[in-house]
């Protein structure tokens, strides 16, 4: 048997919202607009960098008819902002941990690969995870299941927890039929009890004992 356990990133395994914040402040900044304020932006975030802009064109005076070349400038941004972004209290020691366990480990996001790979880099966290999905591994992305399955198929895991901090991963794991283990710190935008979960927590020093729980050997 093997067990793995698959993170989403941003608002999960890393506190990045100032940098994406001011990645999409330097997009309005560079066409004359003013900022927007962090947690309205943090709503923009989760479904991948279009549903993302998106967003920001639909809460702005950016001009929708300038998308693609707006969209290679947000990337450039986005690319380059990971001087504000840490990972969470607690999350190395406990990555630590489920490594020496025999967990095997993935990363599962939307986050398109360029700014993926930057702020892994800036943060030197790809070490530590067998598997890394980006948002665009495949075509799709979440909540689609098969950015998720296809983490666990190459971690050859027969058993899994699928772990987030929004409704798209809750909904991303609940479709691949995997358990959802719900930070509830991260970028969230619903109630926590609007989100379905196998188990919730709010400290990293947990989820050893949630995974434990949810893996049990059978």
């Amino acid at each position: 048997m093997t067990r793995g356990v698959v993170f989403d990133l941003d608002g999960t395994l890393i506190d990045s919202l100032p940098d994406i914040a001011a990645a999409a402040n330097a997009l309005l900044a560079d066409h004359g607009l003013a900022p927007l304020p962090q947690s309205q932006i943090g709503s923009f975030v989760g479904m991948g960098e279009r549903v993302f802009l998106d967003r920001l064109i639909a809460a702005t005076d950016l001009d929708v008819a300038q998308y693609d070349a707006l969209m290679v400038e947000f990337i450039t941004h986005y690319k380059s902002s990971t001087g504000l972004t840490t990972v969470f209290p607690g999350v190395m020691e406990v990555i630590g941990a489920l490594k020496a366990e025999g967990y095997k480990l993935g990363i599962c996001t939307n986050k398109p690969g360029v700014p993926l790979a930057a702020v892994l880099d800036a943060l030197d966290l790809a070490k530590w995870f067998d598997v890394i999905i980006a948002g665009d591994t495949l075509p799709v992305r979440k909540p689609d299941p098969a950015p998720l399955l296809l983490a666990f198929e190459r971690m050859g895991a027969t058993q899994g927890v699928y772990v987030g901090d929004s409704d798209v991963d809750a909904e991303t794991a609940q479709r691949a039929g995997v358990p959802f283990a719900f930070f509830t710190e991260g970028i969230r935008t619903k109630p926590i009890d609007a989100i379905l979960h196998d188990r919730a927590f709010d400290r990293f020093d947990d989820l050893p004992a949630i995974c434990l729980d949810i893996l049990r050997p059978i």
